[in-house]
């Protein structure tokens, strides 16, 4: 399943995206890819207007290709030139909040997902990723993973027991000289 996002209108979802239209950008960017690995799909994002420096047209960013819309034209004839270069438009999902884009993509029998739809599942994403990662923090290393990192770094299970026995050896004969005095 790959998603095709129409990045200006997911921006637009947030209150004051155009203070900073490049950060509104790299944060979409980022909310983007947290997504698309978790979904495990592919995804591509077109934006309205220019290419920035770090991100050019065509370019991938953390696993989302990056495209912008066609000098003189806008992103949603960049979506629609897309799509009908789809060869498989069954497993495709636009998102968009562009009527007319949302209709000529139905006709294509691509479906199409709301921008707003689509940012709520991105934030619930972001927020969900976030509780896993402060969960993860608390827990430190699980019991399964413990093996695996003590085996990584040449610790084995014999190394331990050894030590607890020489631990109790050193505790007994201390105890022992303190019982003679």
């Amino acid at each position: 399943m790959s998603y095709l996002v129409d990045g200006n209108n997911v921006m637009g979802q947030r209150a004051g995206w155009h203070r900073d239209k490049p950060g509104a950008r790299r944060a979409l960017l980022v909310d983007l890819s947290r997504f698309a690995r978790v979904a495990g799909v592919t995804l591509e994002v077109v934006f309205d207007g220019a290419p920035e420096d770090h991100f050019p047209d065509g370019s991938s960013f953390m696993g989302v290709r990056v495209f912008y819309a066609v000098r003189g034209s806008n992103a949603d004839e960049r979506i629609k030139r897309i799509v009908d270069e789809a060869r498989e438009r069954r497993t495709l999902k636009v998102v968009t909040s562009d009527r007319a884009l949302a209709d000529y993509v139905r006709r294509s029998g691509v479906e199409v997902i709301r921008a707003g739809d689509f940012r709520r599942r991105l934030d619930a994403e972001t927020e969900s990723a976030a509780v896993e990662t402060h969960r993860a923090q608390r827990e430190g290393v699980a019991a399964p993973e413990l093996d695996e990192w003590m085996y990584y770094f040449g610790v084995a299970p014999e190394d331990e027991e050894e030590e607890a026995r020489a631990a109790s050896k050193t505790t007994a004969v201390k105890g022992r000289k303190k019982t003679r005095k």
